[in-house]
């Protein structure tokens, strides 16, 4: 049978197959629909220092084939996570990916360094580029402010880094060169795009927060692009994100340049997909008579 397994630089997945931070929850509203120990991983909802409440409402609206999404990272904070939320995390049997977001370099370095005590932890992922908080897109939009986080982090962890890009950029791969640069043992492509909806009857925005981040099947093609791009001219491993929800979108990443796949969205309409995903993979590297998934990783062929 074809080897699942896949290795991030430092971090090593029993197979490629992970669930995206804000899709997921923090796992227990998903135990009835998954088998966590058959997944590659998971990583929970994003976490910041302090509580945060969010955006006003509206906060979700449905667009033709996906979804904005304007939630403003609302969560309970680092110290509720750590004592509530992360010991039932660290009990399921798989590997527990830590997104952490920030406003200030000193709060990611205090954050990351407090996730050395936490066994269980597999890697930290940097959320730099939420299109839905202010002083978060900012550093994922500059190459030196993201390295910055980079390096400050690697400084004080221990743990596998991965920074989360965003795609509202001109390119996104000067900003993935600084920081594989710096350290960062992946990058996670890509966050969701900035766009907007308009009740045109009442002449409003839809959202509270006017904007949000678009996200599901219509920004697989987009998100493709980006993977293959930057595999073609960073040497770092790759976390495809960005409308997956089949086995054939998966083998697709893949064979882009990515090396392990984040389900956002689709968790929201197919809570068990995850898992499906898992069983169907096999299948698909042996029609083509791969025997791991890391030999199709990158594999596309481009020339006549």
């Amino acid at each position: 049978m074809p080897d699942l397994a896949v290795k991030l630089n430092r971090l090593s997945l029993q197979n490629p197959i992970l669930v995206a931070s804000g899709t997921f929850g923090y796992a227990r509203e998903m135990a009835a629909f998954v088998d966590f120990r058959a997944i590659g991983g998971i990583i929970p909802k994003t976490v910041t220092p302090a509580p945060r409440p969010g955006n006003p409402p509206p906060r979700t609206v449905e667009t033709a084939s996906g979804m904005l999404n304007s939630i403003g990272l609302d969560n309970d904070g680092f110290d509720q996570f750590m004592t509530d939320k992360l010991p039932y995390l660290i009990s399921l049997g798989t590997s527990i990916i830590v997104n952490i977001a920030a406003k200030t370099n000193d709060e990611f370095r205090r954050m990351a360094e407090r996730l050395n005590d936490a066994e269980g932890v597999a890697a930290v992922e940097l959320n730099i580029s939420c299109p839905n908080v202010s002083g978060g897109v900012d550093f994922g939009t500059d190459p030196s402010l993201a390295a910055t986080v980079v390096g400050t982090v690697r400084e004080v962890c221990r743990l596998p880094v991965i920074a989360k890009l965003t795609p509202n950029v001109t390119s996104v791969v000067p900003i993935a060169r600084a920081v594989a640069d710096a350290g960062c043992d992946a990058v996670s492509l890509v966050n969701t795009f900035q766009g907007m909806a308009i009740n045109w009857k009442k002449q409003r925005p839809v959202l509270g927060n006017i904007l949000g981040g678009l996200s599901g099947p219509a920004i697989k093609p987009l998100a493709l692009r980006i993977v293959w791009q930057v595999a073609q001219q960073v040497q770092v491993p790759i976390i495809g994100v960005g409308g997956i929800q089949s086995i054939d979108d998966v083998m697709e990443f893949l064979i882009a340049g990515a090396s392990a796949v984040q389900i956002g969205t689709a968790n929201f309409y197919n809570p068990g997909i995850a898992g499906q995903l898992v069983s169907e993979l096999e299948a698909a590297l042996q029609l083509l008579n791969a025997d791991s998934v890391t030999s199709i990783v990158g594999s596309l062929r481009t020339g006549s």
